[in-house]
């Protein structure tokens, strides 16, 4: 399998967390009650891969009979996987206790949707892509009905189920045609006759529909109907691992079955497609995110308005775009954990403080939380000098050098669109008073998770230029 140890050394991510499964399997198997040991391995496991993939970062092979890629920016997202999966896992602890919903399950489902997640980002064939996505999405579709006494959350499965088998048929359907033109599924053949095969109308179709199937993954419109509802009725710390480590990955995905092509003159023949699909995304998800009383589908509808951002950096299909691409997954996957964190914290038992109305007066009753969700929401609304301004500024400055610049200026107006929800929460924080009681329990694995994301957030604000430049040389 490995030709040397060095290639062995490379891959040990990956075998990290395929050991980790075996052994949460194997302790959920012979003890029942073995929760805290899921949750607490999970994160120590999380981690440990998570520097190793940093440590590993020049170790750049194709393993595995050239289907597998190491090192570079495969070991960058490697990183965004598992540090996502680790805050994720902190701030589960307690609120899996909130809700009784105590299953050793929960951590081993999201060890096995990272090893999916894994698979798509260091893919070097299709079937791999595809072993990948169904890996981490039959995972999700349990997590988002892992709490099974609340049938929103049942109802969220079955949504996404059903919606995810749907755009998975997209894919399938998108990798027979170009195996059947380009007679491959390895990327590298099919990306060095990419332009022979970009005469024929069948190979043609076939990218379309493998990109469209992973619209739907992204949450883009106009395929993004399921987002909604199901952020809404799955579990808050699930949401979060969706709308960041999930939306991470199809865009790696795209990214690595699509890279050489993104980066030479052949991507001007998708780019239309990435282009519509952008601006769709970015005025729908902040047009409709104005009108929302649930802080959840408020963030459901911000995830898409941001997918519209980050498909501006893969329609100026140049290098410049695809590092802000990865800068913005980073930022924005931090921005996020934080702002689902905040929520399943303050979030009750009963469903309850959901509403975006509930959170008036917060600064008063929970100070330090309304603060850390104020940097929060002023790192998505693109104020600088947090992260999310910087994502934002690299990706449509690759969309100028693209000669793309009225994508660079709608992208621009839907941010200043958005300014208003997410600032319209911290003006009820701080200058609205609250008609109700706001009880929030403490957890101290939950604020370690909360400290994490903020301090990353500022310091990618702060130093953005030494990140883009690890990124830059990865790629």
């Amino acid at each position: 399998m490995f030709n040397n140890i060095q290639e062995f050394y490379n891959f040990l991510p990956m075998i990290l967390i395929a050991a980790g499964i075996l052994v949460s399997i194997t302790v959920e198997l012979f003890y029942k009650k073995s929760i805290s040991f899921h949750s607490w391995f999970s994160i120590i496991l999380f981690f440990v891969v998570g520097v190793i993939s940093l440590v590993t970062i020049n170790a750049k092979s194709v393993i595995l009979q050239n289907m597998v890629a190491t090192g570079g920016y495969v070991n960058i997202f490697y990183a965004l996987f598992n540090f996502t999966a680790m805050i994720v896992c902190l701030l589960s602890i307690d609120y899996l206790k909130k809700y009784e919903a105590l299953f050793g399950e929960y951590y081993i489902l999201i060890q096995t949707s990272v090893l999916g997640m894994m698979l798509m980002a260091a893919a070097k064939d299709l079937f791999v892509i595809f072993l990948g996505l169904e890996l981490m999405s039959v995972s999700f579709y349990v997590l988002a009905g892992i709490n099974r006494k609340r049938s929103t959350a049942i109802e969220a499965s079955l949504k996404y189920f059903l919606l995810g088998a749907f755009a998975t048929g997209f894919i399938v359907y998108g990798i027979a045609l170009i195996y059947g033109t380009a007679q491959s599924t390895s990327i590298d053949v099919i990306t060095n006759k990419f332009i022979e095969l970009s005469n024929n109308l069948l190979f043609l179709s076939g990218v379309l529909l493998f990109l469209i199937g992973f619209s739907f993954k992204v949450a883009a419109f106009p395929f993004h109907q399921w987002v909604p509802d199901v952020y809404q009725g799955s579990p808050s710390t699930i949401s979060a691992l969706f709308s960041t480590a999930g939306k991470t990955a199809a865009f790696a995905a795209i990214i690595v079955s699509l890279f050489a092509i993104f980066t030479s003159g052949a991507s001007k023949i998708i780019t239309p497609y990435l282009s519509v699909v952008s601006v769709l995304s970015m005025f729908f998800g902040s047009i409709v995110a104005l009108s929302q009383t649930n802080i959840k589908r408020m963030l459901a509808y911000s995830s898409i308005a941001n997918a519209g951002y980050l498909l501006i950096g893969l329609a100026a299909s140049n290098s410049e775009g695809i590092a802000g691409v990865i800068f913005y997954l980073t930022a924005y996957s931090l921005m996020n954990l934080g702002a689902f964190g905040i929520v399943s914290i303050i979030e009750s038992k009963e469903e309850r403080n959901l509403e975006i109305n509930d959170y008036a007066g917060l600064s008063n009753k929970q100070p330090l939380l309304a603060a850390l969700l104020s940097l929060f929401m002023f790192s998505l609304a693109g104020i600088p000098p947090f992260a999310g301004f910087f994502g934002k500024y690299y990706i449509f400055m690759a969309a100028i050098k693209s000669d793309l610049t009225i994508l660079a200026i709608l992208g621009v107006l839907s941010s200043v669109i958005s300014v208003y929800f997410y600032l319209r929460l911290v003006v009820l924080m701080y200058f609205k008073d609250s008609e109700t009681e706001l009880g929030v329990s403490k957890t101290n694995s939950g604020l370690i998770a909360l400290y994490i994301s903020v301090l990353l957030v500022i310091l990618l604000g702060i130093f953005p230029g030494s990140f883009l430049g690890i990124i830059n040389s990865a790629l």
